[in-house]
């Protein structure tokens, strides 16, 4: 860890993560200019409102679900986006299309478009980041839409895999 020239200790991005996986408190330390510029981005890329932040910090985690239950901290361009046309356009054949109409129907019915959104964000994020996740696992499989996205890599119509097994 660097020191500045009053001897205070200057944390780059490593030595942040290291203290807070230690549960540490980082008062009275500074962080390099780069880890507080990426931290100010991505508040700004987001949109995250600092003053409702604050406001939640001394709640229960019912009521901080029950608050946050519709809020995905995801850049505009994906909370904003058209999920149904997205999954729709990565489709090739009429088979392709009728099950993914038929899934969208399903994550529509129980409010879960958002879910979709932020899963394209997720795979997106971690594509650019080269961070490498699993092939598939569980009833998530049985999903051709969480295919086309990119969660898994399993083809749940190649294998004829029920969507009642996942959305149950």
């Amino acid at each position: 860890m660097k020191q500045d020239n009053l001897g205070r200790c200057i944390l780059n991005e490593q030595d942040a993560l290291e203290l807070l996986y230690k549960g540490k408190s980082i008062d009275n330390i500074y962080a390099e200019q780069k880890v507080i510029d990426q931290y100010n981005k991505s508040v700004i890329d987001n949109e995250i409102n600092l003053e409702k932040l604050k406001s939640i910090v001394d709640i229960d985690i019912e009521t901080f679900d029950q608050q946050n239950q519709n809020n995905w901290y995801m850049p505009l361009e994906y909370r904003n986006m058209d999920i149904i046309e997205y999954v729709l356009s990565k489709t090739q054949n009429e088979q392709q299309k009728q099950r993914v109409l038929q899934e969208l129907g399903m994550f529509v019915e129980r409010g879960m478009e958002n879910v979709l959104k932020f899963m394209v964000y997720l795979v997106d994020t971690m594509r650019k980041n080269n961070i490498v996740w699993g092939v598939g696992r569980g009833s998530s499989v049985s999903s051709y839409v969480l295919y086309l996205i990119g969660i898994h890599k399993v083809d749940s119509i190649k294998f004829n895999l029920d969507i009642k097994e996942f959305l149950r």
